[in-house]
């Protein structure tokens, strides 16, 4: 009966499609063809920011690339299972722990800002590193939003003095708008729902 779509005829269309799409992709895909080391933020008030920077990381670590990472809020003390992980592969991974807690916790801002000065300079050596391929500062924009450290100092020497091929990877909400505006690749995580807003404490696996 003429009129009724056999599951013949869906596939053939859909293959069509396919073909097509591929055919697109494929045109797109061959005028890029360079490659550069990416200045990468996420930031925004949604859950994920420093998970999506592990997720490089670790591709890194499984294409046997080191990288270099630097927390800057998180303390040595606290236990998450990215620094038990990443401690696994010391011969890839070189990380720093640089933070005191969150700011509410020690109360101290110059203990802060010495805390932020010193991881900067960690950093710093990290990325100048030719060892790293690339180096994640973790929660760097928390930092540079309570002027811990001069927005333009660091502006500076990622525009002067990051090597051209390697990416940098920086988390954090409220990440300044000069910084979105020189990165490469900037990743806004909008928050939806959180189960901390239904009396859910955060929870070994998930936020740390």
């Amino acid at each position: 009966m003429t009129g009724i779509s056999t599951a013949s005829d869906d596939n053939a269309r859909h293959a069509e499609k396919a073909k097509k799409h591929k055919a697109a992709h494929d045109k797109i895909m061959a005028g890029k063809t360079g490659e550069k080391g990416l200045l990468i933020v996420h930031t925004g008030t949604g859950k994920g920011k420093t998970s999506a920077a592990l997720g490089m990381v670790f591709r890194h670590i499984g294409h046997d690339m080191p990288v270099g990472v630097v927390q800057f809020t998180k303390s040595p003390k606290w236990d998450t299972g990215e620094a038990r992980l990443l401690a696994k592969f010391p011969e890839l991974v070189t990380l720093h722990i640089m933070g005191e807690g969150f700011t509410w916790e020690t109360q101290d801002r110059a203990r802060d800002i010495a805390a932020a000065t010193a991881g900067w300079e960690c950093a710093k050596q990290l990325i100048r590193d030719d060892r790293h391929r690339m180096v994640l500062l973790d929660e760097l924009n928390i930092v540079l939003r309570y002027d811990y450290l001069p927005l333009d100092e660091v502006l500076a020497f990622l525009r002067d003095e990051k090597p051209a091929d390697k990416h940098v990877v920086i988390t954090g909400r409220n990440a300044k708008p000069e910084l979105i505006e020189m990165a490469d690749l900037v990743t806004e995580m909008t928050l939806v729902k959180h189960p901390f807003r239904a009396g859910v404490k955060g929870q070994k696996g998930v936020e740390f």
